[in-house]
């Protein structure tokens, strides 16, 4: 029941409802590679569909690294989908060229009619870093120069966008201690302005964030690997450090955030499920997500989603069985 091809493997995924249907979009790299972490530099976005979100319909790849000497010919990564006021929807997505060996990060914009024919808006880039709130790229400091996996909602305080993605901060002297939120905001889907990261610290990475709002609590999704915890993050998580996803909670879509307190949402070493997201299926929350490595090998596909409960202070959790049973 989950979503698996054959010749494909699958991780990171992000999802829009159309009114009719559930939209799946995810990584996919061919498994003739042989080396699964190799899939990083072989992905192109393939989409499916579903009513359930345990019976999906393959149709195929829809967004992929544009032609050679582009800003995004090598990868197209994480992104997220959202409908605009006008009925076209917006992709927004991470990029990297071979000109720069796929080591520095930027975000991409593309639309479409149909959710599946994805066509980029101008070259597609759509933001980069600059100033002195992010880190640049620190070669023996960090592996790469972080701006990747943008979220974008409405903006609940104002009437136009918030765009939240995976970043460092700049300052830091422990690398594990410069992850961080960042932020941009855009009136209209197609001019963003760079904002302060709204969150820092306590990862070197937090990768695939997630905002949303449920019964009046904000809540910021987040990903990372037990070998990218700070000193002081370790030892504040009951448990140690262990790779999945967490989340921090906010005062409202700006913050301020903090990291919930508690063991982590959904973690596991190894790794079970990894870049999960929480949606809100109308009769309850679900969390989805790649099936990374239960047994030491990679897997490569979606998980059938599972129950996540709202516990009465706030703090969410994930209940055992899924929906496909």
């Amino acid at each position: 029941m989950v979503l698996r091809l054959d010749d494909k493997w699958l991780w990171d995924s992000w999802y829009v409802h159309d009114d009719a249907r559930w939209h799946a979009f995810f990584l996919q790299a061919p498994r003739s590679i042989e080396e699964p972490e190799l899939r990083h530099w072989n992905v192109s976005q393939g989409h499916a569909v579903s009513d359930d979100l345990v019976n999906w319909t393959h149709l195929g790849t829809c967004f992929g690294p544009a032609e050679r000497g582009a800003w995004d010919d090598y990868t197209t990564w994480t992104g997220s989908v959202v409908q605009g006021p006008d009925g076209h929807w917006h992709l927004f997505y991470t990029g990297t060229c071979h000109a720069e060996d796929g080591l520095i990060q930027r975000i991409g914009h593309a639309t479409s009619d149909d959710l599946h024919g994805w066509k980029r808006v101008g070259d597609g880039l759509c933001l980069d870093i600059s100033g002195d709130d992010y880190e640049q790229f620190r070669p023996g400091f960090w592996h790469d120069r972080a701006m990747r996996d943008p979220w974008v909602m409405r903006d609940p305080e104002g009437d136009g966008w918030l765009m939240y993605f995976t970043a460092r901060a700049s300052g830091v002297t422990e690398p594990n201690a410069g992850g961080a939120i960042g932020l941009a905001t855009s009136p209209d889907l197609a001019n963003w302005t760079l904002q302060p990261p709204v969150f820092r610290g306590g990862f070197g990475q937090l990768e695939v964030p997630q905002v949303f709002e449920h019964d009046g609590r904000w809540y910021c999704l987040f990903c990372t690997a037990a070998q990218h915890f700070s000193a002081a993050q370790a030892q504040a998580t009951p448990g140690g450090p262990v790779s999945g996803s967490h989340y921090l909670i906010g005062e409202g879509p700006r913050g301020p955030w903090s990291v919930a307190p508690g063991p982590f949402l959904d973690g596991s070493l190894p790794c079970r499920r990894y870049a999960s997201r929480i949606l809100d299926t109308g009769e309850g929350l679900r969390i989805i997500g790649f099936v990374d490595r239960p047994e030491g090998e990679f897997v490569g596909e979606i998980s059938d989603p599972d129950p996540v409960n709202v516990e009465p202070d706030g703090l969410l959790r994930v209940a055992t069985g899924s929906m496909a049973e």
